[in-house]
C-alpha cells in the first residue's frame, strides 16, 4: 500500500492511514481539548502526509510520522489560536469544563474501528475522561505533548525526542513535571475505575435512577443522588453551582413545570445523557444539552452540561417526539 500511495494511488493511502484515523483524533483531542478542532488537525495531518509521502523514511510502520505530524500541528494551533477568556475568580473549585473551555467527545466515531495498539488499554480509555483532558490544559503544549506520547502513547523517551525535534534530557524533564501537575490535580480514582467498581449493573441502575428522576421531574430524588460537595455546570455559561442546596435551587428553576427526556450516549468514557426538552411551539423534544456525569461510588460527583453540542456526533436524534421515552442501554 505504501509503495502504491507513494506512486499516486489515493486509495491506497486511505487504506494506509484508515486504522490510524481514529486514534490521531483522540491524541488531537487530549492536545486541543475540542473535538471539532481535533477532527480539523486530523484532516490537516493527513493532508500533510498525503503531500509529503515521498520524504516518508519507512522504517516498519507510518505511524509515529503521522503521529509527529499530528503533535506538531496541535502545537501550532495552540499557539496560533486566540486564548479563550476564563473567569477571573478560578481557583482549585472551578469545575471541569470553566477550567479547560473544553468540549465533549464521543467514545469512539460511527463506523470507526476498534484502535490498536496502546489506545486499547485501560489509561487509554482514562485518557479521554474530562478530568484528564482538563488537568491537560494546564500543561504548557509541549509537556502536554511529552505526557501524551510517553505515558499514554507509550513512545521511549528517545522516540519522543526524535517525534519533537528535542533532546532526552529535555523529554525527560518535560515528563517529570508534567506528571507532578496530573499527580496535584487528576482525581482519584478514575471514571474508568469507578464504573469499574460499580459493574454493568450498578452503572445502569444509577443511570435509570438519575434519568428517572429528572423526566419525573423529582428535584429532591436527583439532589439525594449528589455527593455533599457535587458540581454542576453548564458550558458556554459562565456560572456554576456547588454543593446540594446550591445545586438544588437551581434545579427547582430548572425542572419545575418542564418535561424533559433522557437518552443515554456515549462521551469520554463517562456516563453521559443527551437531554432534550419539550418546545410547545414545535410539539416535540428539542436538544437541551449533553450531559456528562462523573461518579463518586454510586453518587453524582459533578455534571457538566454541553448546552452546544452537537447532537449527532454523538449519535443522538435530533429530536424526539411527544411518546419517546428514555431506554439506559
Amino acid at each position: 500500500m505504501l509503495r502504491a500511495a507513494r506512486a499516486g494511488d489515493g486509495d491506497a493511502f486511505g487504506r494506509l492511514v484508515g486504522p490510524m484515523r481514529d486514534e490521531l483524533r483522540a491524541h488531537c483531542y487530549r492536545m486541543l481539548g475540542s473535538f471539532a478542532d481535533a477532527e480539523d488537525a486530523v484532516q490537516d495531518t493527513l493532508d500533510r502526509a498525503w503531500r509529503g509521502l515521498e520524504r516518508f523514511v519507512d522504517h516498519g510502520s507510518i505511524r509515529p510520522w503521522l503521529y509527529r505530524i499530528a503533535t506538531n500541528r496541535s502545537l501550532t494551533l495552540i499557539a496560533l489560536r486566540r486564548r479563550r477568556e476564563l473567569p477571573a475568580d478560578l481557583g482549585p473549585a472551578a469545575p471541569l469544563a470553566e477550567v479547560a473551555w473544553l468540549g465533549p467527545a464521543p467514545d469512539r466515531p460511527t463506523g470507526a474501528a476498534a484502535p490498536p495498539g496502546p489506545e486499547a488499554g485501560l489509561l487509554a480509555r482514562e485518557s479521554m475522561e474530562l478530568a484528564f483532558v482538563a488537568v491537560l490544559q494546564h500543561l504548557p503544549a509541549r509537556q502536554r505533548a511529552v505526557l501524551l506520547l510517553r505515558d499514554v502513547l507509550d513512545y521511549s523517551a528517545a522516540e519522543t525526542a526524535a517525534l519533537l525535534d528535542t533532546t532526552v534530557p529535555a523529554v525527560n524533564s518535560a515528563l517529570q513535571r508534567a506528571r507532578r501537575v496530573l499527580a496535584d490535580r487528576l482525581p482519584q480514582p478514575s471514571q474508568q475505575r469507578t464504573l469499574q467498581a460499580l459493574g454493568d449493573a450498578g452503572r445502569r441502575e444509577v443511570a435509570r435512577r438519575y434519568a428517572a428522576a429528572w423526566e419525573a421531574g423529582d428535584v429532591d430524588a436527583i439532589v439525594a443522588m449528589l455527593t455533599d460537595d457535587a458540581r454542576y455546570s453548564m458550558p458556554p455559561l459562565r456560572v456554576w453551582y456547588e454543593g446540594r442546596d446550591a445545586i438544588g435551587r437551581f434545579l427547582r428553576e430548572a425542572v419545575g413545570g418542564r418535561r424533559w427526556r433522557f437518552l443515554p450516549a456515549r462521551a469520554n468514557g463517562q456516563l453521559a445523557f443527551g437531554t432534550y426538552l419539550w418546545n410547545e411551539e414545535r410539539s416535540r423534544f428539542v436538544p437541551a444539552g449533553l450531559d456528562l456525569l462523573a461518579l463518586r461510588g454510586p453518587r453524582v460527583a459533578e455534571v457538566v452540561s454541553f448546552l452546544e453540542a452537537d447532537f449527532a456526533v454523538f449519535g443522538l436524534p435530533a429530536w424526539l417526539p411527544a411518546r419517546e421515552t428514555a431506554a439506559v442501554r
